[in-house]
């Protein structure tokens, strides 16, 4: 099961620079807007590319709404993975009044 983590708390982990933050959702919505400092993969291209994220640090998945990203977690923790997903995505980090890129960037 996921576990969920608020996008402020997600906030907080990403500061500390130990926290892989990856974006599942689609290139079109990547380009629209997203949290700066994260990895995008789409969410059929993740199993491919698996090799390419640190198994030995935390990841947080992220898409819109938390529903695709929520799979990815589930999938990667299954795996072995610290993963982890951002509740209410990327509508929730805005919701809360956090940053996103570039300036003027929109959740698609």
């Amino acid at each position: 099961m996921t576990e969920d983590l608020a996008p402020k708390r997600v906030a907080e982990l990403l500061g500390d620079g130990e926290t892989q933050l990856v974006d599942v959702r689609e290139p079109y919505e990547h380009e629209a807007g997203r949290i700066a400092g994260g990895t995008h993969i789409e969410l059929d291209r993740l199993p491919a590319e698996a090799d390419s994220l640190d198994r030995g640090r935390p990841i947080v998945f992220y898409c819109r709404s938390g529903s695709r990203s929520a799979m990815a977690a589930d999938a990667f923790r299954a795996a072995g993975y610290d993963a982890y997903n951002m509740a209410g995505g990327l509508k929730a980090w805005v919701k809360s009044g956090l940053p996103i890129e570039p300036a003027d960037g929109r959740v698609a």
